[in-house]
């Protein structure tokens, strides 16, 4: 009678596909600490990217390879940023000019956003608002603001009207857009489910259907304000005494390019810090995104 204990110690074990392998090999395997693509924080490298950029822009400057004219020295940006900070410039103080575009923009941002964002949803949920609006839409969408603003000027003259209502109309059609596209979030099983339940026609909408929408519509108004700031310049060129655009188009008839890469910054780091504060919001508001 075979030995039935040599057979079964001569038998070579074949591993299956399913089984987990052992802890070194798990461990040999893993090549990131990161198991989600995009994972893990930016700010050491986003830091590390502004101070060379600045380290870089030093040295050229300071070497001699660019003139003054075309590129300022840091110092010099510095120099002049401190002198409008404590209103020794030969212009108006720079909390005047920050405070006069930062009306401009943000009350033109909230118009937009208690109008734009009511349209949007309007034309995702109904074929009617769609036709009468997506028309107008998409045809001034693509225009350039100065396209459209010697129209604005011989309308609503040079006040603060036509500076606001410039950036509303930049900030409008992102908002409405994302809006629209947001109410298409909401996949029609979930849609089904809460009529199963007896939700009305009104509540699907509050309850399903704009919670869904809620992360395009942030990100529209991420998009906005950027188009806002972006449409900054060209609303203080109507006439215009301060603002942060005004003095950037001020001191480039000037060729003050130190003051220009000053206004630049500032203006930059403002709406990079808005846009931070909606990235925190959006966390706040939608914390489920990427993650469904």
């Amino acid at each position: 009678m075979p030995d039935l204990d040599a057979q079964a110690a001569s038998i070579v074990p074949i591993p299956s596909p399913l089984a987990v392998p052992p802890a070194t090999d798990r461990a040999a395997m893993k090549t990131s600490k990161f198991k989600v693509p995009g994972e893990g924080s930016s700010v050491v490298i986003s830091v590390a990217t502004v101070v060379t950029l600045v380290a870089l822009w030093f040295f050229v400057t300071n070497m001699g390879w660019v003139k003054p004219l075309f590129l300022p020295k840091p110092q010099a940006v510095l120099e002049q940023f401190v002198e409008y900070l404590t209103g020794k410039a030969n212009d108006k103080p720079l909390w005047q000019h920050f405070a006069a575009s930062m009306f401009r923009v943000f009350t033109a941002f909230f118009v937009a956003c208690i109008t734009a964002i009511p349209v949007g949803i309007a034309m995702g949920m109904s074929r009617v608002a769609r036709g009468i609006f997506d028309p107008p839409l998409e045809f001034y969408r693509p225009l350039p603001p100065l396209a459209y603003l010697p129209l604005i000027i011989i309308w609503f003259g040079i006040g603060e009207t036509p500076k606001i209502l410039l950036i509303f109309l930049s900030c409008f059609a992102p908002l409405a857009l994302a809006a629209r596209s947001g109410m298409k979030s909401a996949s029609q099983e979930q849609i089904n489910a809460a009529y199963s339940m007896g939700a009305s026609y009104a509540q699907v909408i509050r309850h399903v259907i704009l919670p869904s929408a809620l992360p395009d519509i942030l990100i529209g108004m991420r998009i906005a304000i950027g188009f806002g700031w972006t449409t900054l310049v060209a609303a203080e060129m109507v006439a215009a005494d301060v603002g942060l655009g005004q003095m950037v188009l001020n001191a480039s008839n000037f060729l003050r390019t130190d003051i220009v890469v000053m206004g630049i910054i500032v203006i930059g780091v403002v709406a990079y810090m808005f846009d931070l504060l909606m990235r925190w919001v959006e966390r706040k508001l939608v914390p489920w995104k990427g993650r469904m």
